[in-house]
């Protein structure tokens, strides 16, 4: 089998890059950079560089599988940006892939897609996506996997979405640095409290779930995986930190309080067209604020999905982990 992956230099992509290798498959990376191509090559894929939305024919040409991981991640930046990279990127992907004869086309989807200011309370694949979310990561997303979704059966390809919640482990370079120097630099507070439940996904049970999903997924679904049972957002984030050496503390925003300050502040970002991030986005207050719990039941029957490594021992991990 021959493999082509997006986003291989990235968190999830790293990951399924190594995985890939140790199983024998050989693969071809995207890379933007030299450096990214480096960095694939030290992973065991051989690099193809070039531009998500430029020629591809190169790297996916004798591929029979692709893994979909690339996207612009990010909580704030002007909708151009992730239209580009997260959008146009899928839908050019998705076409080189087509041409190319490729049979198995799994993309990394999230959560996110569903969300818009609401809780997501043991959601399943039934819940509809928000293209049109006021905040442009979920909507880019969704609009993304609307598309995968719909390119499912061109020129015999079958398309499938893997959608993790709240990724985490080691070689995240974003999510858990970004807390621990909020901390370090007394900038961090829980928002409402903490006590929101959670689902999370260690990452390498997301990577279990996109290879269990090239395997045996049914074309033009979704499937979420997760770590398991959830918890409370405050016990997750607290034990994460708690690998790096600190203390979240007990100061607490009120989630209301939260949610106005970030509307105000996103308004006043866009109106003045700022530089950089605000200092509270409402995505953020979503995701810290809100339930978001998921059932990874489909993906545990139609796939025989099941979590390759449990939350106690991925957190041990972590903690001698560099």
């Amino acid at each position: 089998m021959r493999a082509f992956v997006t986003g291989g230099s990235g968190f999830i992509g790293g990951v399924l890059l190594r995985r890939l290798a140790s199983e024998g498959v050989q693969t071809t990376a995207l890379a933007r950079s030299e450096a990214s191509a480096e960095k694939v090559r030290e992973l065991g894929a051989e690099p193809f560089v070039a531009d998500l939305n430029g020629a591809l024919e190169g790297g996916v040409d004798g591929c029979e599988v692709a893994y979909h991981a690339a996207a612009k991640v990010e909580q704030w930046g002007p909708w151009e940006e992730f239209q580009r990279a997260t959008v146009d990127g899928t839908a050019n992907v998705l076409a080189a892939c087509r041409d190319a004869g490729v049979k198995r086309f799994v993309h990394v989807g999230t959560e996110a897609a569903l969300v818009d200011g609401n809780a997501l309370v043991n959601a399943d694949e039934s819940w509809p996506l928000k293209p049109d979310s006021r905040a442009y990561y979920p909507r880019s997303k969704a609009r993304a996997e609307q598309l995968v979704v719909a390119a499912n059966g061109d020129g015999g390809m079958e398309t499938v979405v893997v959608r993790p919640r709240f990724v985490w482990g080691p070689g995240d370079t974003t999510l858990l640095p970004a807390i621990v120097d909020l901390i370090r630099g007394g900038k961090f507070s829980w928002v409402g409290g903490g006590a929101n439940l959670t689902s999370t996904a260690h990452v390498d049970n997301v990577v279990e779930g996109l290879v269990v999903a090239a395997a045996k997924g049914r074309g033009g679904e979704a499937y979420f995986v997760t770590d398991g049972d959830p918890l409370p957002f405050r016990d997750m984030i607290t034990a994460m930190v708690a690998t790096q050496g600190v203390e979240p503390g007990k100061r607490n925003v009120p989630a209301g309080v939260a949610k106005a300050a970030a509307t105000a502040a996103e308004g006043i970002w866009r109106t003045l067209r700022l530089k950089g991030e605000p200092p509270i986005t409402r995505l953020a207050v979503w995701n810290s604020a809100l339930e978001c719990t998921v059932s990874d039941a489909k993906a545990r029957k139609e796939l025989g999905y099941e979590p390759v490594i449990s939350r106690e021992d991925g957190l041990a991990a972590l903690s001698s982990s560099p």
